[in-house]
């Protein structure tokens, strides 16, 4: 049962990215705009590139690119930081917000039709399960980066 277990909990996430961005296709965007807006909109804005490339899994020069894209769509802005120049921060523009309201709504639907089935009882177990599984992997993480480099500073941004 653990291995079913594990393929399925690699596939879900592949199939509700793969939902949301058959449905987000009319609209243009591709699944690194739309995570990338939907994650500055949840997480918040002024986020360090650096930072919000490892927050959507993707690495820096990939999200350059994304962001250069949204900026031609004038969805995004990038402004240097107070604390370092050379630091850009990630925000949100005014254009952006009808279109963040389409992606939630999208982004509900899909949630509503994934879960159905599934009582508050239930989601509140699996919650709690998906917590520990998580929690069990950062732990994992930062043993086998701290045995490689020492590094204190291994956990992936949500």
């Amino acid at each position: 049962m653990n291995e079913t277990l594990c393929l399925k909990l690699t596939r879900i996430p592949r199939l509700w990215r793969a939902i949301i961005d058959e449905r987000l296709a009319p609209l243009g965007l591709t699944q690194t705009r739309w995570t990338t807006l939907y994650h500055l909109a949840h997480y918040g804005e002024g986020q360090p590139q650096c930072d919000l490339a490892r927050a959507i899994g993707v690495e820096a020069p990939s999200l350059v690119r994304t962001l250069d894209q949204l900026m031609q769509q004038s969805l995004i802005e990038r402004r240097p930081s107070e604390q370092d120049r050379r630091t850009k921060l990630v925000y949100l523009t005014p254009t952006a917000m009808p279109l963040l309201k389409q992606i939630e709504t999208v982004v509900q639907q899909a949630r509503r039709e994934m879960l159905e089935g599934l009582d508050e009882d239930m989601l509140a177990q699996l919650d709690s399960a998906l917590s520990t599984i998580e929690r069990n992997g950062m732990r994992l993480l930062c043993e086998e980066r701290d045995e490689v480099s020492n590094s204190s500073d291994c956990l992936p941004t949500p």
